[in-house]
């Protein structure tokens, strides 16, 4: 464990976890409990209880264990501690705390039972229990899908209560008074006669005691920092350069290294030549390591340097060589042999369309491969010693970082330490872990030197899992002046068989990114149907910001929005008179509302469009607006309404929105990653240039809170902005965009 002491990585109890010098705290208790091994082992004075609050005589630390990247996991994880517990954010410190089953995501399983059981009800109920289940056995400790917020809403506030009224039976004991005399506030037991006993003065007791787990929550008009603007407990660190991330670790005695890998990803090692790199001052060794070569020396630059010195030869890789050759591939699948869901079939798709022979319209989409491309490269620091692992690295997969060393060295998992570190972005990538195998690799060459590990940025870029390229076929009819028939067929290669081979994981059955996005939307058309058609592993992809529906809601909204056109309907309009949701209407009323919509057409070259994707269990309208000017067009205004059920962290949640708005437009705009001679083309910012900041607009945030389920909001805001910007830009130009990057077609100003 980084901060707060060392804690066991093993069998902690689903909510029951302590550190040594502390006591811990959480929900210890669900179905069957996990065996805490720690009660055995604990010094005179120390308690081993429950996982998410340790409590020593020198501060209270809460445990976070969902990984933060910037989005404020960590904030709002402590908020729902917090509010519970009576303690202030300026109480506490946080730590994400150890790898371990306890830290399993049940929030993962939502989405994926909403796809195996489509529609709500006790048959989707049911699918989610299974699912929630499986999770729980594989001990799923994983941080993605927009689940930080609804998998800690509950049980998070859950382990707060806990502690708050063991604490309190704690100062009963050792006071004589009665535990319902007693209450808390700001980190304190108050006694009737108005003195106090500080949390942490009541250690030692609480070894005494068992944890007190019937507990009542809070009804929401006693909440003080849930919904209410509560400034970010990492604010003063980020805004004064002092934040720690990964990249900054600093150890004795260590050495730095960084990595030349075959350009032709997944390709193999070929001959080299080291001596021009030896002739560096600074430069130690040069170790084999898999698919390339990592480069020892005496600081990141001097290996850097020592990189560009070495001659390698690099055989063929086994990424198809030139774009053609992968859009074919894609292009290839829309055939029933690769058909791998067709979740959605309403009406007789077939019959109306055949029944308008001569007046259907068709049209294809393209989304193009993209680079993850957080600021921090990644990065990973490793000590191999004789008997035991110590690792510092941000990571969203803990556990699954302690199995891969542990098979890379021999080492057996529960002598395999790691120190979770704050991560300087993500947007997926750190659901990877390729630095810290590689890491390993040359520690292992290097036993008992801490070696620190950073990729150049081009390596990171070019070695990158990207997000999936994928295409969509559209066909559909409109009659009356309406929308009759939507055919919508979608072609990518499996995001998750490509992620989780890499963690030697198989995945049966369909899966359900193929189709996120698109199959699940709210509009009752009267024939309507969407097919997902699995291409080949071309190039090797990962999870990216909103996963499929990141390029799903480009595809359906467009094909939508060809339609609605054809039909001389109003986009929002008609998307509200097809909208068979409540929450989801509420939201396109919201983003009308906001935007004061009156078309999408407002004359002097000023063009509006609309999109609406639900994704991770959030709906999510957005409406843009451009310009056309001499030096192109111009994105001047965005307005953007989410559903999640509760607003947990006000200011974060309008700043993680409106960023992924900013994410959506700005990929949207200018960014793809392509392969020639099966090498990725883009290695850095200058060939992968997101939204500029003189290039922003003005954004407009609601978050509404009609909903019986707490979402999260990291994602839902990417789907709709590409979508939400072609149209305004078919508004403003009458061009229609049917490929990303929009910058292929149009000039940005």
């Amino acid at each position: 464990m980084s901060r707060a002491g060392k804690i066991a990585r093993r069998s902690f109890l689903v909510g029951a976890v302590a550190a040594a010098g502390g006591v811990a705290f959480g929900v210890w208790r669900y179905r069957t409990p996990y065996a805490n091994p720690l009660l055995a082992g604990l010094n005179d004075g120390e308690a081993a209880l429950t996982p998410y609050v340790l409590i020593r005589p020198d501060g209270i630390t809460l445990i976070t264990p969902r990984a933060d990247k910037g989005q404020g996991a960590y904030q709002v994880q402590a908020m729902l501690l917090a509010e519970e517990l009576d303690v202030r954010p300026d109480q506490v410190s946080v730590d994400p705390g150890p790898p371990d089953v306890a830290y399993w995501n049940r929030a993962l399983a939502e989405e994926t039972a909403a796809f195996l059981v489509p529609g709500d009800g006790l048959a989707q109920d049911a699918a989610e229990t299974v699912v929630s289940a499986a999770s729980k056995f594989l001990g799923l400790q994983i941080t993605g899908g927009s689940t930080t917020t609804p998998d800690g809403f509950d049980k998070l506030r859950a382990a707060g209560a806990s502690a708050r009224e063991t604490l309190k039976a704690a100062a009963a004991g050792a006071t004589g008074h009665a535990a319902d005399t007693l209450s808390t506030r700001d980190g304190a037991v108050l006694l009737p006669d108005g003195s106090t006993l500080a949390y942490t003065d009541l250690a030692a007791q609480l070894a005494e005691i068992e944890p007190v787990t019937d507990v009542a929550l809070r009804q929401p008009s006693e909440w003080r920092l849930i919904g209410h603007a509560t400034p970010r407990l990492d604010m003063v660190a980020k805004s004064t350069g002092t934040q720690g991330y990964g990249i900054d670790v600093e150890l004795p005695g260590m050495v730095h290294a960084t990595v030349v890998l075959n350009p032709a990803q997944n390709g193999a090692l070929g001959s080299y030549d080291t001596g021009e790199a030896f002739k560096i001052p600074g430069v130690q060794s040069v170790v084999e390591i898999t698919g390339g070569l990592g480069v020892v020396a005496d600081t990141t630059w001097t290996a850097f340097k020592g990189a560009r010195a070495l001659a390698v030869s690099w055989p063929d890789g086994p990424v198809p060589p030139n774009m053609d050759d992968h859009w074919q591939a894609l292009s290839d699948s829309f055939d029933e042999d690769a058909l791998d869901s067709r979740k959605r079939d309403d009406g007789d798709v077939d019959a109306a369309i055949a029944a308008r022979a001569g007046n259907v319209i068709e049209a294809e989409y393209r989304a193009p491969y993209l680079a993850h491309a957080p600021l921090e490269p990644v990065n990973a620091t490793v000590r191999v010693d004789e008997d035991s692992v110590e690792i510092w690295t941000g990571t969203q997969i803990p556990r699954f970082v302690l199995a891969n060393v542990a098979r890379i060295t021999g080492v057996a998992e529960e002598n395999i330490t790691l120190n979770v570190q704050m991560i300087g972005g993500s947007f997926g990538h750190r659901l990877e872990d390729t630095v810290v195998r590689h890491a390993t690799e040359i520690a292992m060459e290097m036993r008992g030197t801490p070696v620190k590990l950073t990729y150049s940025r081009e390596e990171d870029m070019t070695h990158d899992f990207p997000r999936q390229i994928a295409m969509g076929r559209m066909r559909g009819t409109v009659r009356d002046g309406r929308v009759e028939a939507f055919e919508l067929g979608i072609a990518m290669p499996s995001v998750i068989l490509s992620q989780m081979a890499r963690q030697g994981q198989s995945v049966p059955g369909p899966d359900s990114q193929i189709v996120a996005g698109a199959f699940e939307q709210p509009f009752a058309l009267p024939h309507q149907r969407v097919t997902g058609y699995r291409a080949p592993l071309l190039a090797p992809i990962s999870s990216w910001r909103s996963v499929g529906a990141s390029t799903n809601g480009f595809f359906y909204n467009a094909g939508l929005d060809e339609l609605i056109h054809a039909a001389g309907a109003d986009p929002l309009e008609e998307r509200l008179r097809l909208c068979n949701d409540p929450l989801a209407r509420a939201v396109l009323e919201a983003v009308g509302e906001m935007s004061d919509w009156t078309g999408p057409n407002l004359g002097d070259g000023v063009g509006r469009g609309v999109a609406f994707t639900k994704s991770f269990g959030v709906p999510c309208a957005e409406v843009v607006e451009v310009e056309t000017t001499q030096s192109g067009l111009r994105i001047r205004r965005a307005w953007v309404a989410a559903e999640v059920g509760t607003v947990v962290d006000p200011l974060n949640f309008e700043n993680q929105v409106a960023g992924g708005v900013i994410f959506g437009l700005g990929h949207a705009m200018n960014c793809e990653i392509t392969y020639a001679d099966g090498r990725a083309e883009q290695q850095n910012f200058d060939s992968f240039q997101a939204m500029r900041l003189y290039q922003t607009p003005r954004i407009e945030v609601r978050g509404l809170e009609n909903g019986d389920r707490v979402r999260g909001v990291g994602e839902p805001p990417v789907p709709p902005a590409a979508p939400a910007l072609a149209a305004a830009i078919f508004a403003a130009t009458g061009t229609r965009l049917r490929e990303m990057p929009f910058s292929k077609f149009v000039d940005f100003a």
